[in-house]
């Protein structure tokens, strides 16, 4: 199906139908986007996609709607909004599109959903109410804030909003899609990275990227820092963290290096070529390949001389 017309509500607009307009004009981009209420656009044709109006969900006739009795529930009883249904349907061409491997669209398909799509949902649902400090400061909330004001005169107001709000939510989900695009391409390399390290306790990359998913997936519980170049001037010294909220690593980096530079770090660490240790310890950095490998052994060796007995035995 190649529609002519996409074809959404008039009036207020919100994340969900300016989400699914991301989709849909990336993959119909001749298609004219029409915001209307009228019997003769929200009526299903064979040319035109009608979502978050039209009273039914319906994909053959190419309505997706999500505020009629009997509104579609995802397996596990969730609800859709429009945006749901859209990602369903079209997500996987939308990856496609973006120059996603086959081999890792069904995957994004369904990450992007979780943790992307289905908030939208609940949250146009009113099955999740964000608060507090930052309940102002979600994607739904600050898309809607580019609505005119109650006494904005100009008829022509609201469908600028609509424009200038479709572009940001644009920007998000491109680059929330590249970035976890990203993700699926480092995981590879990351996976080589940690077949070579061995038993070793230091991963060593060819550059900076993801690193922690895939050190999980491999089970690599061994590994405590990792090494890789910055730009081409100098190298980073990483810890890994331990879980997936909260900064706690595996291993710190030791506690006489935290907050030193250049000399003062070199005659604490005993490496020449050592520049830089955050003062939380976390990350380290060095002027050669050598000096950060020299470093990462020192933290190794402090990091396993620290260890209890009944950890080593873990």
């Amino acid at each position: 199906m190649t529609p002519d017309y996409l074809v959404t509500h008039s009036g207020g607009f919100h994340a969900d139908e300016l989400l699914s307009s991301v989709i849909l004009t990336r993959l119909f981009p001749n298609a004219k986007l029409v915001r209307s209420r009228a019997p003769e656009w929200i009526t299903p044709g064979p040319d035109r996609v009608i979502y978050d109006v039209g009273g039914a969900y319906d994909a053959e006739a190419g309505v997706f709607d999500h505020h009629q009795r009997g509104a579609p529930l995802r397996d596990d009883a969730q609800p859709y909004s429009s945006f749901g249904l859209i990602w369903k349907h079209f997500g996987r061409d939308y990856l496609a599109a973006s120059n996603v491997p086959e081999e890792h669209v069904d995957q994004l398909h369904a990450s992007f959903d979780a943790g992307f799509v289905l908030p939208i949902d609940l949250t146009d649902n009113g099955a999740l109410s964000p608060s507090g400090p930052l309940a102002g400061l979600t994607l739904p909330a600050l898309l809607e804030t580019l609505k005119p004001v109650f006494d904005e005169t100009d008829p022509q107001a609201e469908t600028r909003g609509f424009h200038t709000a479709l572009g940001i939510a644009r920007s998000f989900v491109e680059a929330r899609i590249a970035g976890q695009a990203a993700k699926l391409r480092a995981e590879a390399l990351v996976l080589k990275a940690i077949e070579k390290a061995g038993s070793g306790h230091v991963l060593e990359l060819p550059m900076g990227m993801p690193f922690r998913p895939a050190v999980v997936k491999a089970g690599a519980d061994h590994l405590l820092f990792v090494v890789h170049p910055r730009g081409d001037k100098d190298w980073c010294l990483t810890t890994i963290r331990r879980g997936d909220e909260g900064f706690e690593a595996r291993a710190d980096l030791p506690a006489a290096w935290a907050g030193l530079t250049n000399g003062d770090l070199e005659a604490a660490s005993g490496v020449k070529g050592a520049s830089f240790c955050h003062n939380a310890r976390f990350i380290a950095a060095a002027r050669s390949r050598e000096a950060a490998l020299a470093m990462a052994d020192i933290a190794v060796a402090e990091a396993l001389a620290a260890t209890t007995p009944a950890e080593a035995g873990a």
